[in-house]
């Protein structure tokens, strides 16, 4: 009998695997400090949105990455609403060199959590009783490329934590 390989790899080598465990909220907060008197004026809105990203291992192959989305609405001068969410999941990866491992959870990852944390901010929003909030959707391949450059000019190496 002879021995088989599958694609001329080895035995030993693992073949990457990626899989979205759990996806669950792990902070929200809304205010909105100036109701109910925001209400009675004119709504002419000015949204700023902070995001970040982090990721620790948590056991083995599987990682936390955990998305922030910071959205602070202004009416004129005065703060009309501020919502903040982390959305987080969990996920098994395996088998990825040290580049891809970052790539995934820098930006493949956020991108999966990103919708749910979009779906959430605009549900916080309406229950405020303001007017929907439909965020843009984000390239966090860019941002993930932007992260590294800068990250490349101070010296810095991308780590998991």
């Amino acid at each position: 009998m002879t021995d088989q390989t599958n694609n001329g790899a080895t035995s030993n080598e693992e073949a990457p695997q990626f899989s979205l465990q759990r996806i669950y909220v792990r902070d929200l907060s809304f205010e909105a400090p100036k109701s109910p008197a925001i209400f009675r004026q004119e709504w002419t809105p000015s949204v700023s949105l902070d995001l970040n990203t982090r990721q620790k291992q948590l056991e083995n192959d599987f990682y936390e990455v955990v998305l922030t989305l910071s959205v602070e609405v202004k009416n004129g001068d005065e703060i009309a609403f501020i919502a903040e969410v982390q959305q987080a999941g969990i996920f098994l990866i395996k088998g990825l060199d040290a580049g891809s491992m970052s790539h995934t959870l820098g930006a493949f990852c956020p991108n999966i959590l990103f919708p749910y944390a979009r779906e959430t901010i605009d549900s916080l929003v309406v229950r405020g009783s303001f007017p929907a909030l439909m965020l843009a959707p984000v390239n966090f391949d860019a941002l993930y490329a932007q992260e590294l450059q800068r990250m490349q000019e101070a010296g810095e190496t991308p780590t998991v934590q």
